[in-house]
């Protein structure tokens, strides 16, 4: 069980990939500096990269959230990752950006309600700035998008003005600075995503005793990169031009504001050490950004579709994997 629990961690890095980490391309797309294809293939190298060179915060605190024993953590977190997969992939072949984050939360919750109880799960909170626990896992995604909201709509406000009395000439080095904001989201959300399943996967190690301390190991670092990087190029497409889409159709200063909003809400949970969902944080900052231009120009259509796809993940993802360990446990 603890290599299955360990081929669903790495198969749910792919579908991060898929899901989440397409849309630190959009903003490339939508300002015409890059057509989806080259957007993909850059989102590749940097996630990758940002997978490889990552810290530990985030994965620390995905070991939080239950605390079940460890004869039944293995099947746990392999029913928690199929169930992530499951449901996220088929969103994604939507082109519904919903969150793999909110949906292996609540796969653990779930998961572990069937092996022990309430008592298993780790309500958690804050230490100091530091999230933990289930509490604190869920403010930090609840929050994050609420932030980037903000934080779009000052940082396009800003961008106008100090433009305001700029000829076109200064469109050519805003494609260039949407490329390096761009790099920043991706770095970031290789580094978030990935310490995700790192996080669970290093677990079940020290679980069996093929650790003896939290620690990853660097076969499982480039497992998880290339599976996350991998997902971002095979699956990409429809939700890269979801977010392009289906929210508001920005332009380039629009593009920068919402893609250096969303490195700097990303960046900021990282070093919290608060898992976060790159596609809530995107979005939000597009949405942001659109609703500085004036509210009337977001689709708002597709924002109350999307939200509420994340509303239903934790539950739906939760539900899955308790009735998958059910089944481990019958058979």
């Amino acid at each position: 069980m603890e290599v299955a629990a360990i081929v669903a961690a790495v198969g749910l890095a792919f579908v991060f990939g898929t899901s989440d980490a397409p849309n630190a391309t959009s903003a490339l797309v939508a300002a015409r500096a890059a057509p989806w294809h080259a957007a993909l293939a850059f989102s590749f190298a940097l996630h990758a990269l940002g997978a490889l060179a990552g810290g530990t915060a985030v994965a620390l605190t995905m070991t939080t959230l239950i605390h079940v024993p460890t004869n039944d953590l293995p099947s746990v977190i392999a029913a928690a990752c199929l169930a992530s997969i499951v449901f996220v992939a088929g969103a994604a072949r939507l082109g519904i950006p919903t969150s793999a984050t909110y949906g292996l939360i609540g796969s653990l919750v779930g998961g572990a309600l069937v092996v022990g109880g309430p008592h298993d799960i780790r309500w958690g909170g804050f230490h100091g700035l530091r999230p933990y626990g289930v509490l604190g896992t869920l403010a930090g995604v609840i929050l994050s998008p609420i932030v980037g909201v903000a934080v779009g709509w000052a940082a396009r406000r800003a961008a106008i003005r100090a433009t305001a009395r700029a000829t076109r000439r200064v469109l050519r080095p805003v494609r260039g600075a949407i490329w390096l904001a761009a790099g920043l989201v991706a770095l970031s959300d290789g580094t978030n995503d990935g310490q995700k399943a790192m996080g669970v996967s290093a677990a079940v190690l020290v679980a069996a005793g093929s650790l003896h301390r939290f620690v990853i190991p660097l076969w499982l670092r480039v497992a998880v990169a290339l599976a996350l990087a991998l997902g971002t190029v095979a699956g990409g497409g429809r939700v890269v031009r979801r977010v392009v889409r289906g929210y508001y159709r920005p332009g380039p200063l629009d593009s920068l504001a919402a893609q250096v909003s969303s490195a700097g809400v990303i960046l900021g949970a990282a070093a919290v050490g608060a898992p976060v969902s790159t596609s809530t944080v995107v979005a939000s900052s597009v949405v942001g950004a659109g609703a500085d231009r004036h509210p009337r120009h977001v689709r708002w259509e597709g924002v109350v579709q999307t939200i509420s796809a994340w509303f239903l993940t934790v539950p739906a993802c939760g539900l899955m994997a308790a009735v998958f360990v059910a089944c481990q446990r019958l058979a």
